[in-house]
């Protein structure tokens, strides 16, 4: 099966892409970062699952945001994402990379009955993450800088190569996607927002337990050849352990592991969804 398409959700039109037959994967891209981000690793996903993913409001083909992102409100949108395009009966596994990491893992927290397998690609972590003030004022400075940017027209100028810095060169219709205002207005309302998002999360892992029956992946992601010296590869080591999952450390790899090491990713979702 194969389906590219745009569902309604809350009023804001979601690009969600369908492909593959299988039990069901689904795959969500880090902060400002478009769908297209996984190609590689879906091309070794789809042959035995079916893969769903999609962009949150703002970013690739999703029409601009109404509100402010909340982690209970992207928890929910996975759940909404999967019903609108038919798996909502169906236990799916989770993957997340960097800040939909948080995301992925909270929808476990609170969906444990659809919720077959967790995968957190390189995802951020916020081991002291605490309840600050100031949300309204970082929300308002995040919408006016990105009119801001819009105007004078640097998501064009700098998107693309921006882009070209974070790791592979993206094929030429992903560029273009990266030097649109409005995504960039998306991904600087996740920035502002993620200090709240983290502590969300915090107080979640408190009180609602991941289910036991749902085996979590975590992948780690070193630029060093000698990643035993990389103090992010021992924070992402402490967050397997408090999560009790599976670790693995892929070095030398960048931060957009679908890219980088897309063998790997995929094989690391086959096998949390089979355990």
């Amino acid at each position: 099966m194969t389906v590219g398409s745009f569902v309604r959700i809350d009023g804001v039109p979601h690009h969600v892409d369908v492909v593959g037959d299988g039990p069901v994967c689904l795959l969500s891209a880090g902060l400002g970062l478009a769908w297209r981000e996984w190609d590689p690793v879906v091309a070794l996903l789809a042959r035995t699952r079916t893969v769903v993913r999609f962009d949150r409001p703002g970013l690739g083909l999703s029409g601009p945001p109404r509100g402010a992102p909340t982690l209970a409100g992207e928890a929910e949108r996975i759940g909404l994402v999967l019903d609108a395009v038919g798996f909502g009966g169906a236990a799916v596994t989770v993957v997340g990379h960097s800040l939909a990491g948080f995301h992925v893992e909270a929808f476990a927290r609170l969906r444990p009955g659809r919720t077959a397998g967790v995968v957190l690609v390189d995802s951020s972590v916020a081991e002291s993450a605490r309840g600050v003030s100031g949300r309204g004022v970082r929300v308002a400075a995040a919408r006016v800088g990105g009119a801001l940017l819009a105007a004078v027209g640097v998501p064009r100028a700098v998107g693309p190569p921006a882009r070209w810095l974070a790791g592979r060169p993206a094929p030429r219709e992903l560029r273009s996607l990266y030097g649109a205002s409005r995504v960039w207005r998306a991904g600087l309302m996740e920035y502002a927002t993620y200090t709240e998002v983290a502590y969300e999360l915090a107080v979640l892992r408190r009180r609602t337990p991941l289910p036991t029956a749902a085996p979590v992946t975590v992948l780690a992601a070193s630029a060093s050849r000698t990643p035993g010296s990389d103090p992010w590869l021992a924070r992402q080591r402490t967050l397997a352990t408090k999560l009790g999952a599976a670790y693995c450390a892929l070095a030398p790899a960048g931060h957009l592991l679908m890219r980088a090491r897309p063998r790997e990713v995929a094989e690391a979702i086959l096998a949390t969804g089979e355990a």
